[in-house]
């Protein structure tokens, strides 16, 4: 079931390393692993190219025999171990997630429930790799960000839930720079300006291409994680991305891009929709608890309306568009 976990990984994301990285693996254990597999069935599986690793006619024929054996062999684990939890009086809620400010009052809202609900987080930078996790059984659920332009790859059997259909993406910037002095900032206000994006969480370098190109901007781009660009960004070195939710500081300026040019959109993925229903309205009561903690993002939601929320979501309530007080249960991270 490893190999054919490792076939399915490197189909789906094309590329040696990243399967590597999606598989928690070092690129040559994998290469070396993949070789055994070709070697013990006989024949090529993948064509090595440049442009990253395909899969041959006879690959793709065993391809259509690994899928549905990996992904029913994900379920037996999932529900065998749930069982296993409730015979036990309890059970551990596995979820995943990219960085969101949210995730603490989201879990500190499912601990309330009792001690029956444990909540135990795994964080990655990689949406996708999360995603590949919860189909394969080792994560119940996981709350990821999708960059627009760059669609996850979701596996199949997948269930997902809107928790907001287009997040605007912020700019952090230093409190002398001169575009900090307004309530927007223009992307040509920052042309001389290099930006630092960290590239290994999935589809931000390349969101953040297109827009700057779309502007007609050449401007430079540094790699590094975001600790360290809001560290540059503080002495005037770099300006970053930023979520809308990022708790102010008062060495940084967090500002809205002009035109919203860069946005997200937040997913909550589970393999039911029992699950998603189970805990999808404590992240709500989270993120909005948040979103009203942010000063520049709580204005910016009362100046743009909302979109309407999904068919599926309709018959809830939609996110507050004044963000009053949020409700005495919410716990804020």
């Amino acid at each position: 079931m490893r190999h054919l976990r490792v076939l399915c990984a490197i189909a789906d994301t094309g590329s040696l390393h990243k399967a590597a990285r999606e598989l928690g693996l070092a690129q040559p254990s994998l290469s070396t692993q993949l070789r055994r597999i070709e070697r013990a069935l006989g024949a090529q599986l993948f064509v090595r190219v440049r442009t990253g690793c395909h899969p041959t006619p006879l690959g793709l024929a065993v391809l259509s025999r690994a899928r549905p054996l990996v992904a029913e062999f994900a379920a037996i684990v999932t529900e065998t171990r749930a069982a296993a939890a409730r015979a036990a009086g309890g059970y551990q809620l596995r979820i995943g997630a990219t960085a969101s400010r949210a995730i603490p009052g989201w879990l500190r809202l499912l601990r309330a429930r009792g001690p029956e609900c444990e909540p135990a987080l795994q964080m990655n930078v990689s949406a996708n790799a999360l995603l590949g996790m919860v189909a394969a059984g080792r994560l119940d659920m996981a709350f990821v960000h999708e960059v627009e332009g760059s669609p996850l790859r979701v596996p199949p059997g997948l269930c997902l839930r809107v928790l907001l259909e287009r997040e605007p993406q912020f700019v952090t910037l230093a409190p002398d720079h001169p575009a900090a002095s307004q309530p927007e900032v223009s992307l040509a206000d920052l042309a001389g300006d290099r930006w630092m994006v960290d590239s290994t969480v999935d589809g931000e370098w390349d969101g953040l291409s297109r827009v700057l190109r779309a502007a007609g901007l050449h401007s430079e781009m540094l790699h590094g994680d975001y600790l360290t660009a809001y560290s540059l960004a503080a002495t005037g070195e770099v300006v970053t991305v930023s979520q809308p939710t990022a708790h102010p500081r008062p060495d940084l300026a967090i500002r809205p891009l002009k035109g919203d040019p860069l946005g997200v959109r937040l997913l909550l993925a589970a393999r039911t929709e029992d699950e998603l229903d189970e805990v999808f309205p404590e992240l709500e009561e989270a993120y909005w608890a948040v979103a009203h903690e942010a000063p520049a993002y709580r204005e910016w939601l009362e100046r743009a309306p909302l979109p309407p929320p999904p068919p599926h979501r309709r018959a809830r309530a939609a996110p507050p568009r004044s963000l009053p007080a949020p409700p005495a249960s919410a716990v804020t991270g």
